[in-house]
């Protein structure tokens, strides 16, 4: 791959803030030399052994394998109610009893005379609470509506209804509408001052004229079950406008309650070409409905805390892969921070859905991804990005020698360099790595496309390929030839979760500004903001290079400062920014290490000096000048924060070693620079960089 000399030229115009020499070295060698391990915020290390018992799960939770599982129905012994107010919907609510269905599922569970256990019971039920002449009657009327449908004669005048009578007690009432929605989803029932009355379903014959009878039933079958995490597969289908018509239909007449998506047969290729529509309930269909105590109780969302361990591994392929392995999606993972890729990372991690069991029975199938879970257990809530106090760090600097033309003696240096920032601190950059160091396209550039609405050019700078001829790269280049995001799919690896979501939605909806927003709902809201928000670092970074090259350590009129110590600066509110007065500079009021400079959003207020000016200037220059910094299209909102210009490292301890003898060399001797090594280890607050800080150490750019 080329060298990306554009990012080389960007870092190395970065300014220090220490007047020392330093010294060369080589960093991450191998990811045992970068170990960082995440600091929750009660100030301990996630890679130590939780207090808190593996597997507290509170009692009223389900079982892995039965997540939210319904009760079963039984007019005896159970309450329904808080479905009273379900009787005049078009789907009432109905239970089911086996969580894990799918379609198709009842065959294997067929009883002697070929009626599946689901229709006996709903039978049971209905005989046991409609007397033999209704439940007779409503038999006949069903057969009549399929007759009628068989025989393609259009129903003429108002559409067929049967009553069964005033049913008073509304728990009956419940159990009744779904065990006929059941046994004849091809009907509907509706309440009318505690009678329910019989209808054809309309909607199920329209369907049927899509896919066929058997489909339809099964499909209104699963619509009416509405069992959580379930979903509902049709038959393969090679038509592409035919899938279209299925997904139009479904989207139009139940899109408040289910969502669809077509996905390639496993066997998928050019001879055989097939596709299969799934359906699955959105995460809100039961948020208005009533329920009862214990039901609340059940559907009550399982959060499963652990700490990752993964080894040369980007994170948002670790999350893709855990997803795949626990049947869930990659924004049901919250994270504190994200983490270096080549490194060993410890680090807090919350999933939703997923028991303590579940998670524990992935482990031996992660590890050869160089993954390890453990810590595993039950939790109240998820993570949110920033919550944590910091990251601790070891790491082993190799290679050491010292700059060009300098002849000093090599230990001196270092012990010299270390001690500087020790005491005075590093200019708190962020890091490359936060702008994809080496690609082509950075973070930051996609992120500054993402905010001046223009998708499509977001869209393919993602998919923009490198100069390396490999799988990958191949696909990316071929989708930037073609805008075939079809084919593309079936160039990309599986394990580039990322890519091949968003290209499942580009097929699905097309490669048009409302295709490419719809694709970036395929990232978790978290992978949204982060391009969003590595534009606003870059910008930070130019910032503090113009101002420390502006007014260096003096602390000017205009310039803001924090005015609470004990205040992450990234959480800092305006309340405690100050503006540094005419008075207060001439009084050296305030130090350099107050100073704060604002990352862009909509909430706020810039120096009032040559800053000012400067970031006006560059808003202007990338064409934000009228930039709000949200983005609705993309439920992206940025009200900006502040960072501090100067981080200390904290614990900081080193030792110089030999590559083959890791003891403390005695003081004075000599250093052969082939062999030895630093080790060297520090703690450092929420979104700060070591790489930064070893930076200001070496006076060297990696």
């Amino acid at each position: 791959m080329e060298e990306d000399t554009g990012f080389r030229i960007r870092f190395s115009s970065l300014c220090f803030i220490t007047d020392h020499v330093g010294f060369h070295g080589t960093i991450k060698s191998s990811p045992s030399d970068f170990v960082v391990i995440e600091i929750d915020e009660q100030g301990q290390l996630v890679n130590k052994a939780s207090n808190e018992p593996i597997y507290k799960v509170n009692k009223i939770l389900p079982g892995p394998n039965n997540l939210a599982k319904k009760t079963k129905l039984d007019p005896q012994n159970l309450s329904f109610e808080e479905r009273s107010n379900q009787e005049v919907s078009p789907l009432a609510e109905c239970s089911g009893d086996d969580q894990n269905y799918e379609p198709g599922s009842e065959k294997e569970d067929t009883i002697k005379d070929g009626t599946s256990k689901g229709e006996e019971e709903n039978i049971d039920v209905l005989g046991s609470l409609l007397d033999e002449k209704t439940n007779e009657l409503l038999n006949q009327f069903a057969c009549d509506i399929k007759e009628k449908w068989n025989s393609k004669t259009e129903l003429i005048g108002p559409s067929p209804e049967f009553s069964l009578g005033r049913i008073l007690d509304k728990n009956q009432r419940a159990i009744l509408h779904s065990a006929i929605r059941q046994k004849f989803p091809f009907l509907i029932t509706v309440g009318k001052n505690s009678e329910i009355v019989v209808k054809p379903n309309l909607e199920y014959k329209e369907l049927c004229h899509l896919v066929s009878e058997e489909e339809a039933f099964d499909f209104f079958k699963y619509l009416d079950a509405k069992k959580e995490n379930s979903k509902f597969t049709f038959k393969p289908d090679i038509n592409k406008d035919h899938r279209k018509a299925v997904h139009h239909f479904i989207n139009k007449k139940f899109g408040n309650l289910v969502e669809t998506k077509s996905f390639p047969e496993p066997n998928y290729s050019a001879d055989n070409p097939n596709v299969v529509i799934t359906v699955r309930f959105r995460e809100k269909a039961h948020k208005h409905r009533k329920r009862s105590l214990l039901e609340c109780q059940e559907r009550k969302v399982i959060y499963t805390a652990f700490t990752l361990r993964k080894e040369n591994l980007e994170m948002f392929e670790a999350v893709g892969f855990l997803a795949i392995k626990l049947g869930v999606i990659p924004s049901d993972f919250s994270y504190a921070g994200l983490k270096d890729k080549k490194a060993i990372t410890y680090q807090a991690m919350v999933v939703r859905k997923v028991t303590p069991e579940r998670l524990k029975n992935i482990e031996k199938e992660i590890e050869k991804k160089r993954m390890n879970v453990f810590n595993i257990r039950s939790v109240d809530d998820s993570l949110r990005l920033g919550q944590l106090k910091g990251n601790h760090f070891d790491i082993v600097i190799r290679n050491l020698k010292n700059q060009i033309n300098d002849s000093a003696n090599l230990r001196e240096r270092i012990l010299e360099a270390v001690e500087n920032v020790k005491n005075k601190g590093f200019v708190n950059y962020y890091g490359p790595q936060r702008f994809g160091m080496g690609r082509k396209v950075h973070t930051d550039q996609i992120g500054l496309a993402l905010l001046k609405s223009e998708m499509v050019k977001a869209v393919k700078l993602f998919l923009t390929p490198e100069d390396l001829d490999d799988p990958v790269n191949r696909a990316k280049k071929y989708f930037l030839q073609t805008e075939d995001a079809k084919g593309t799919l079936s160039l990309m690896p599986e394990f580039k979760v990322r890519e091949r979501a968003l290209l499942e939605s580009l097929h699905r909806f097309g490669v048009t500004e409302e295709g490419c927003i719809q694709a970036w709902f395929s990232f978790p809201h978290s992978m949204r903001i982060f391009y969003v928000h590595a534009y606003s670092s870059k910008i930070w970074n130019e910032a503090v290079s113009y101002r420390l090259a502006t007014y260096g350590s003096r602390v000017v009129e205009g310039d803001l400062v924090c005015l609470d110590e004990d205040i992450d600066d990234e959480r800092l509110p305006s309340s405690k920014v100050h503006l540094v007065t005419e008075e207060e500079e001439s009084a050296n009021t305030y130090a350099i290490h107050q100073v704060v400079l604002p990352v862009l959003g909509y909430n706020i207020q810039y120096p009032k000096n040559k800053l000012g000016k400067w970031y006006q200037e560059v808003l202007s220059r990338d064409g934000l000048q009228t930039c709000r910094f949200k983005i609705p299209t993309l439920k992206l909102n940025v009200p900006g924060c502040y960072r501090k210009i100067l981080k200390h490292p904290c614990n900081l301890s080193y030792q110089l070693t030999e590559d083959h003898d890791i003891d403390v060399m005695n003081e004075g001797s000599h250093i052969d620079e082939a062999t030895s090594s630093l080790l060297i280890s520090f703690d450092l607050d929420a979104s700060c960089y070591a790489t930064v800080c070893l930076r200001e150490i070496m006076k060297h750019d990696f």
